[in-house]
This record gives structure tokens, sequence and C-alpha cells, in this order.
């Protein structure tokens, strides 16, 4: 059973991120505590909350461990391992930020952007290594359309039928006839 005793500094704080915390993770958290230091056993609390018990363990530890820090620090999840943080939070801006710009004012034999271009920009201007699919992914959030130019003929004048002798379309006339 994890033995906590909050003074009443600590009780008042954990109160008050009750009601303004944003997370329900560090909602959690702060419950845990206050419902353990009111004398409700581990047990208890990892059924209210749906955690385990190792979680409520874990819990306490790490609040007692991290007495130094302020009382949201306290409570607030640590570092995790696993796999590490995409990449869409650093590379859309730094897309976004040259996608408008002429590949060939920056060096490139380019005249437009594509992918693997984006790939090798991010690389040696930003020594940002990003995969392929990064960059792919990156263009689909931003909304960026990769279209090939279109080749526009000449639009043709509403007379231009006349101008070659031809019929202009309309009617004859009466006075014609």
């Amino acid at each position: 059973m994890p033995s906590i005793v909050l003074n009443s500094k600590e009780r008042r704080e954990l109160a008050e991120l009750v009601r303004t915390t944003e997370t329900a993770s560090m909602l959690r958290r702060v419950q845990a505590l206050l419902w353990l230091d009111e004398g409700a056993s581990a047990e208890e609390v990892a059924e209210l909350l749906f955690v385990s018990r190792a979680a409520v363990y874990k819990w306490v530890k790490q609040f007692q461990e991290r007495s130094g820090l302020a009382i949201a620090a306290r409570v607030c999840e640590g570092r995790r391992s696993g796999r590490p943080c995409t990449a869409q939070g650093v590379i859309d801006p730094l897309i976004d930020e040259v996608i408008d710009e002429d590949p060939r004012e920056l060096g490139y034999r380019s005249t437009v952007w594509t992918a693997p271009l984006l790939v090798q920009y991010l690389a040696e201007v930003h020594d940002v290594a990003v995969s392929l699919q990064s960059v792919r992914l990156a263009i689909a959030r931003l909304d960026i359309c990769w279209k090939r130019p279109r080749h526009q003929l000449a639009q043709r004048s509403p007379t231009w039928r006349q101008a070659k002798g031809g019929l202009s379309g309309a009617l004859p006339s009466e006075n014609a006839r």
C-alpha cells in the first residue's frame, strides 16, 4: 500500500490542479494522490480510475521522488521510452515556408518542388533527415496540390470565324434573302 501524506499546501495546490488541469492523465494522477491522502487504498483508487495498482504505486513514487519541483511538475508524466516523435511538427512549417519559392533561386536544378527534392532541401539546409514518406504526408497535411502545368492555348476571339471568312454562327437576316 503506498503511503502518502500530503501537507496542507500540497493538498491545496493539488485541489487547484483538479479544477484547472486540461489533460485527463494529470487529472487522474492528482485525484489518485488526493484519494490516497484521504485514506483510500491503492486497489480502490485503481478501480475508480480504471488503471492498475502498479500505475498508482508508480504515481506515488514519482510524486515523492520529485519533491524539489513545483507541484504540477511532480504530477506530470515523465519521459517515455519507445518510438521517437514524428517529424510532423518539425517539417511542416519548413515545407510551408519554402514551397512557394522557386527551387532554382536556392540553387537546385528544378523548376518545381518534388518530394525527393524537399527531402534533399531539408537535409542540406535545415539538417533534418526525413524519409520520403514523411515529406509526402506533410504535403498532404498542408493540402499542397501537385499538378503539372497545363498548356493553355490562346483564347480564340468570338469572331474568329468571320475573320477566316466563315459564318458568324448567327442566322442570316431577312434582308440577305
